[in-house]
């Protein structure tokens, strides 16, 4: 059930992060049509730069479960055994404290927005620890992705963000030809 859910986590969190960018696209496509056509978008440049955030960090955790995220594979796909499920876990727990003082203070930073009622100075004025929420929501998220990658790495499993090696020789040229890791 746990796996389920996480899973469900970290993909309704890809989906929302998806939505973030097809409003991006909306508003860009507002903005520069409005231009042509007298039609003003108030704060839309505001409203533009919060989205990107909100994509940016709420796609952090799918992405990374994906294998699609730059990480210290150089280096760990030379070792074998032991002393690459030591560094493996010492990548994941280096990554695990940067990313939760990094949620820390992301969310310090969104409390004392709501705590001293910031807000934003654009035409349309909102408080603004509902933009930075996206950024806190996606670190957080993150978070718990990679403290369940170093779960399952310490009981010995495969991580979830390494490609299944491949089985033929099409299959590895068609990766390297995609650019992918093999």
């Amino acid at each position: 059930m746990m796996r389920g859910t996480l899973d469900l986590l970290y993909l309704a969190a890809g989906y929302v992060a998806g939505l973030f960018l097809i409003g991006i696209f909306v508003l860009m496509m507002l903005l520069s049509i409005g231009r042509e056509i007298n039609l003003n978008v108030p704060s839309g440049d505001d409203f533009t730069a919060w989205s990107l955030v909100a994509m940016a960090f709420l796609g952090l955790a799918h992405t990374f479960r994906k294998g699609e995220m730059i990480r210290v594979g150089l280096l760990l796909e030379r070792l074998h055994g032991r002393p690459r499920r030591i560094a493996e876990l010492l990548s994941l727990t280096i990554a695990a404290g940067f990313i939760a003082y990094f949620a820390w203070q992301a969310g310090k930073l969104a409390y004392d927005s709501w705590r001293f009622f910031d807000m934003s100075t654009g035409v349309i004025s909102i408080p603004l620890w509902i933009p930075q929420m996206g950024m806190v929501v996606g670190l957080v998220i993150l978070l718990v992705a990679i403290v369940e990658e170093w779960v399952t790495v310490a009981r010995g499993g495969r991580p979830t963000y390494e490609p299944e090696p491949p089985q033929t020789t099409e299959e590895l040229i068609e990766r390297v030809a995609q650019g992918g890791g093999v």
